[in-house]
């Protein structure tokens, strides 16, 4: 059974889809009551799950009109793509970043699962046995040049 966060994410990309311009706006008070939780909730499935390493920008105003705004970035070009991929991971990045990142290649079928799971054991804490900051700066590395191996 999916948890609370999953749905709301199910949810919010179905609107996208159906939506066909790559963005929509929501209210978030509603959202929160249509899913019978607080506020909060939205926030963070929309801070985790819909961040810029996953290919996406949240925008949101605050007040009586507020509003949330999900606008999907699409990766169209690879040139453009590699050159967005490598100033997005910049010299270092969380291991929580790189795996957005490959999720969002694989959710764009820019790579296949085999390449993701794969991508996903380089970039992971357990095998970069290397202390912070350090750590983050070798994922960064490793990370960009499998993308360009990859994608050119």
């Amino acid at each position: 059974m999916s948890n609370i966060s999953d749905l709301i994410e199910q949810y919010l990309k179905r609107l996208l889809e159906q939506a066909g311009q790559g963005q929509i706006e929501i209210q978030r008070n509603e959202l929160a009551i249509q899913f019978s939780c607080v506020p909060s909730q939205i926030n963070y499935v929309l801070s985790t799950r819909f961040s810029t390493e996953h290919g996406y920008i949240v925008e949101s105003r605050r007040g009586g009109g507020g509003f949330v705004r999900i606008v999907k970035l699409e990766l169209d070009d690879r040139s453009v793509l590699i050159n967005y991929m490598n100033r997005l991971i910049g010299e270092d990045i969380t291991q929580q970043g790189a795996v957005g990142i490959i999720s969002r290649l694989l959710e764009e079928d820019l790579i296949t699962r085999r390449e993701s799971e794969i991508m996903k054991a380089a970039v992971y804490r357990d095998v970069l046995r290397t202390a912070l900051p350090d750590r983050d700066k070798l994922r960064a590395s490793i990370l960009k040049a499998m993308l360009i191996a990859i994608l050119k």
